[in-house]
């Protein structure tokens, strides 16, 4: 049965066959192929829906996951990095521009990419001026978590300082309806920054700040796979959360002199 999702996507995108053929790497006589009904690899079909701005579950709704569907999950990882630190701002900023529908940045205390990226709040506005939904969640500084991590990592600057310093970065955003800040107290065992389709994740490792530990770069394959796991690893932490503003609002003032 022919594929008339994918030919109205096609045509709404304004691309023909031979277009979709470079920039994807196959042959346009796969193209047409895909177009007759045939369901492409789980790489070709993320990077088709990458092209014509659709779900792939929307293109290929009966597309069935068998034991070459699951050696694509594996396809997620793009790239590994024994440290945070070995990923530069142009890597960041890359991942960061192409976020247009959904950001999410989870982690103790995201104090390290408005000094790796100094223009990333501005951008972060302005996407979500253009309608991209950004939810940003770091920890409670009160929290016990907050102590622990602390003590395990005896960095010269402490958490509570650096979760601070973010809040002051991040205010910005609150004027924003597209834009949430919110604190967590939970043992926070993964970092996730997720800009549309594509992340990276930093496992935590003990007594390791956040710039020592790995990095994953993943790029989500199908609705099943590693990307998945860590977006819903978010999804458990964002359930239970607590409006920054709304936290910071009951601690008393301090004391004058």
């Amino acid at each position: 049965m022919a594929n008339d999702r994918l030919r109205a996507a096609l045509g709404r995108a304004a691309l023909t066959n031979e277009q979709v053929a470079r920039q994807v790497g196959v042959d346009p006589k796969t193209v047409q192929k895909w177009l007759a009904g045939r369901v492409p690899h789980p790489r070709h079909r993320w990077a088709v829906s990458q092209l014509v701005d659709e779900h792939e579950e929307f293109l290929w709704p009966n597309a069935r996951r068998n034991a070459a569907d699951r050696a694509g999950d594996i396809a997620e990882i793009v790239a590994a990095f024994p440290r945070r630190a070995s990923v530069d701002a142009l890597k960041w900023r890359r991942l960061i521009d192409q976020g247009k529908q959904q950001i999410d940045l989870l982690g103790y205390t995201a104090y390290f990419l408005p000094q790796l990226v100094p223009e990333f709040v501005d951008i972060l506005l302005e996407k979500c001026e253009a309608g991209c939904q950004v939810r940003l969640v770091i920890a409670d500084p009160e929290c016990e978590q907050v102590r622990l991590r602390d003590d395990e990592e005896q960095e010269p600057i402490t958490l509570v300082a650096r979760i601070e310093t973010s809040l002051r970065a991040y205010e910005p955003l609150l004027v924003s309806p597209n834009a949430e800040l919110r604190f967590q107290a939970a043992p926070l065992y993964n970092s996730v920054f997720r800009f549309d389709e594509e992340m990276f994740v930093t496992p935590h490792l003990y007594a390791t700040p956040g710039h020592s530990a790995p990095l994953l770069h993943l790029r989500r394959v199908g609705p099943n796979g590693m990307f998945a796991r860590f977006a819903s690893h978010f999804e458990g932490i964002w359930a239970d959360t607590t409006p920054a503003t709304q936290t910071r609002s009951r601690r008393p003032a301090p004391a004058a002199g």
